[in-house]
């Protein structure tokens, strides 16, 4: 995966990155790690696999993961989600409320963050916790 995903941004640039921006891609890479992981755990057909991917990357869920993590999480790790609980979002999904979406956008922020900064192998460590 690595050699087909070239991020070209510098450190610093990624820290000034709007946190929406992170969560944006953070969404993305949780959503293939869940879906990867279902194919890799189960022998679910198509449409279930969906449906259990759904329940892990809905807002609620999202929202329950980090409070799950946040006593691991390092003060850079959680200043990264109170930069994403903070960001001014103007949407909230009709499942969702607005504190469970900031709570969600914020642990997005947080894997997009690792992601791009290629801090693969603590990316890795929360990501494995998530689908405990």
């Amino acid at each position: 995966m690595e050699e087909l995903i070239n991020i070209t941004k510098t450190p610093e640039e990624i820290n000034l990155l709007s946190p929406l921006t992170w969560a944006y891609i953070g969404d993305c890479v949780y959503e293939i790690y869940i879906r990867t992981n279902l194919v890799n755990t189960t022998k679910l057909k198509p449409h279930a696999m969906h449906m259990k991917a759904i329940e892990k990357v809905k807002a609620h869920s999202q929202a329950e993961t980090l409070k799950k993590i946040y006593d691991i999480l390092t003060e850079e790790e959680r200043d990264i989600v109170r930069r994403g609980r903070n960001a001014e979002n103007h949407h909230v999904p009709k499942n969702s409320n607005v504190q469970e979406y900031s709570y969600a956008t914020a642990f997005e922020a947080l894997i997009g963050y690792l992601y791009l900064t290629k801090n693969t192998k603590r990316l890795k460590e929360i990501l494995e916790i998530t689908v405990d």
